[in-house]
């Protein structure tokens, strides 16, 4: 590759690296399959960056290629297995409250189906509008709006108990 082609390719990946870790570990929740995640979609980023040019949203079809690689890796066997040592580190205080509550989310999060827990990700952790979300994930824009709505009632219900969610509403 060209070193201006490399360098702005480095410039792009160091400037949005953070948000694509991030997303990466909230859909996997796994900060090491998270990093194997992105790195992979950089991998291939990398090699399609001489013709990157030709891609009208950049980020997005970076995105795109983060959640692929995401899915990709939960369909690995080996990606089953979780060796944990000791439980999560509580701060003290105020700070201490609210790891507690990201962590609480966090695992209500991850009681989601995959597909309403993608969804869910995109659109308030990574604030994109459904239309994003939709052209993303190769869905039907009701499709995004259903599946946000079954999930954050499913999150409701876990973070809030079962009398959060009143009768009659979603099935």
């Amino acid at each position: 590759m060209r070193a201006e082609l490399e360098h702005d390719y480095v410039e792009y990946v160091r400037s949005r690296l953070p948000r694509l870790h991030r997303v990466a570990y909230l859909v996997l929740g796994d900060a090491d399959a998270a990093d194997d995640a992105v790195q992979n979609a950089l991998t291939v980023l990398y090699r399609r960056w001489p013709r990157i040019a030709e891609v009208e949203h950049l980020d997005a079809y970076v995105h795109t290629m983060v959640v692929r690689a995401c899915l990709a890796d939960r369909r690995r066997p080996w990606s089953r297995v979780v060796l944990v040592d000791r439980p999560p580190e509580t701060g003290a205080g105020d700070h201490g409250r609210r790891v507690d509550d990201a962590l609480l989310v966090r695992q209500a999060l991850h009681r989601l189906p995959e597909r309403q827990r993608i969804v869910v990700t995109l659109r308030y952790l990574c604030d994109l509008p459904v239309a994003e979300v939709a052209q993303i994930l190769g869905l039907a824009e009701g499709t995004i709006k259903s599946r946000t709505a079954y999930a954050l009632q499913a999150l409701r219900q876990v973070i809030e108990g079962p009398a959060a969610v009143p009768k009659g509403s979603l099935p």
